[in-house]
């Protein structure tokens, strides 16, 4: 496993972002169109991809949310490369490069029909708070907060 740290220009990065909104549109339904305006990569600046015997494995990314905190946004994992720890191993590299920056805290969003997701957030030792920003009211998402 081999993890590089890029920006959203990166091929292997858009195109791993192209397959999980083709998952979410798919899990998300009529509300996609709603989620997706969030989601957009221009211009993001901090975007890692695991590769796995040189191909492109998994993907994650954060966005700098406000002054000491950032958003972690864009994570997915190829089915092929799933149930190996991947999305884990996201999860630290994106911590880790956020703390190098500066950062002291990091909040994320999700679905509620993610368990997978939910479930490697939690053993990451996220913390529910009430959904922020666009998402409060919205009842299939959930967001979490970790102080880095």
């Amino acid at each position: 496993m081999s993890i590089t740290r890029t920006d959203s220009s990166h091929i292997d990065f858009q195109n791993l972002v192209k397959l999980l909104d083709a998952d979410l549109a798919i899990r998300n339904g009529d509300e996609h169109s709603f989620y997706d305006q969030f989601n957009k990569i221009d211009n993001i600046k901090n975007c890692i991809v695991i590769y796995i015997d040189e191909k492109p494995a998994a993907c994650g990314a954060f966005k700098k949310f406000s002054e000491d905190t950032v958003e972690i946004k864009r994570m997915y994992t190829h089915p092929d490369f799933r149930k190996r720890g991947l999305a884990t191993a996201i999860v630290q590299e994106l911590e880790s490069w956020a703390k190098e920056s500066g950062y002291a805290k990091a909040v994320l969003e999700s679905s509620l029909e993610q368990n997978e997701a939910l479930s490697v957030y939690e053993k990451s030792r996220y913390c529910r708070i009430p959904n922020y920003g666009q998402y409060i009211g919205i009842d299939k998402s959930v967001c979490y907060e970790k102080i880095l």
